[in-house]
């Protein structure tokens, strides 16, 4: 499959779904729907989005939307619990829900991003605080997802110079998610955790991966590519492209497997888990794998239609056999714009390998056009 054009970052769409405080949860079509209020879960996103953005379009274009969603989970962080709240009304009033497991881990992953990422020192320093703050509650995770993003929110955090209790944390819950598949049947037709795989599910093998590499575990390695590698091979067509479970009807053991409403986050997802497993292994298939979800988005799909909109960098809500869901959602979006800035970097990385191996070793500065 040949490479897809990269396209420019584009922020046309984001700004317009951006109000008071932070990212409109929904759309209709491509205005935002203000009655269902913001969430934790696409603020941190958002939040993402921005800290990847600055390397195309420096910090001063995102450095506010930045510093908004920070405040925005500062105001989500519930005191008495040491979680985020999760669901806000259109005025600003929280609502009264308890908090998900998923909105913690998203948190903690932004969080950590920004411990990590945020060219400011005062914002590096209030992600850190934040992000050491909801440890207590990281510790009482018992989600696999919401405990992988945890995961990889606590590796920036580290990689970010943070220590301690960060430190244990991640190994804490880098075991809860190895018990996960301890009693799974890797060799078995469903190397699975279980009965039905559902949303985001490349998350799961992402966070087994960059857990491996830090502590230098090859078992913990090798499940997590061995899961991977079935994900992408029971996502991925006959023809080479990249089909993802549909939210219509998921896919239960056993049983037919839905072929559509799909939906961004899988793209994005194997995306993110196929560059982490290109970091560690360095085996272009990976390569092939992301460079497939990522024409996904363009096209190359079930349906041959385009998901994401190029020009603004909307990105609409999922794909059905013949048409597209008209709302370009805050989470819709946001996965386009990761996966658009995720693949910019990987092929720089990857160019940047060929051409080192290729100079015995030796790094040379490589010119790309994309």
């Amino acid at each position: 499959m040949p490479d897809r054009p990269l396209f420019p970052a584009r922020r046309t769409h984001l700004d317009r779904l951006t109000g008071p405080f932070g990212i409109w949860q929904h759309a209709r079509g491509v205005e935002p729907d203000e009655a269902f209020g913001t969430c934790t879960d696409d603020v941190a996103r958002a939040l993402t989005v921005d800290l990847l953005h600055r390397r195309a379009l420096g910090w001063e274009a995102v450095s506010s939307t930045a510093h908004r969603s920070v405040e925005f989970l500062e105001a989500a962080f519930d005191q008495e619990t040491g979680t985020f709240r999760n669901f806000r009304h259109t005025h600003g009033d929280w609502l009264d829900e308890a908090p998900s497991h998923d909105s913690l881990g998203r948190a903690l992953l932004a969080l950590g991003t920004a411990a990590r990422d945020a060219p400011e020192v005062a914002l590096r320093a209030d992600a850190q605080r934040l992000f050491a703050a909801a440890l207590t509650a990281a510790r009482r995770l018992t989600s696999p997802r919401a405990i992988a993003s945890a995961v990889l929110g606590c590796d920036a955090a580290l990689d970010g110079g943070m220590t301690g209790e960060v430190q244990s944390t991640f190994e804490l819950l880098t075991g809860r998610l190895r018990a996960v598949f301890f009693d799974v049947d890797l060799d078995g037709d469903w190397p699975w955790p279980e009965e039905t795989l559902t949303y985001e599910n490349a998350l799961l093998p992402h966070a087994l991966i960059v857990a491996a590499r830090r502590l230098g575990d090859a078992r913990l390695r090798s499940v997590g590519l061995h899961v991977l590698d079935w994900l992408i091979a029971v996502q991925t067509s006959r023809r080479g492209t990249f089909t993802p479970i549909g939210s219509d009807g998921w896919w239960t053991r056993g049983m037919s497997r839905s072929q559509f409403d799909q939906q961004p986050i899988e793209a994005t997802a194997l995306i993110l888990a196929a560059a982490a497993a290109y970091g560690t292994t360095q085996d272009a298939g990976y390569l092939r794998s992301a460079e497939a979800a990522y024409a996904w988005f363009l096209g190359d799909n079930d349906a041959g239609l385009m998901i994401a909109d190029v020009v603004t960098g909307g990105c609409h809500d999922g794909l059905s056999d013949g048409h597209v869901n008209v709302n370009q959602g805050a989470e819709s979006t946001l996965m386009w714009l990761t996966a658009l800035e995720t693949m910019r970097q990987l092929r720089t990385d990857a160019m940047t390998t060929r051409h080192t191996r290729s100079h015995g070793g030796v790094p040379v500065l490589v010119e790309l056009h994309a």
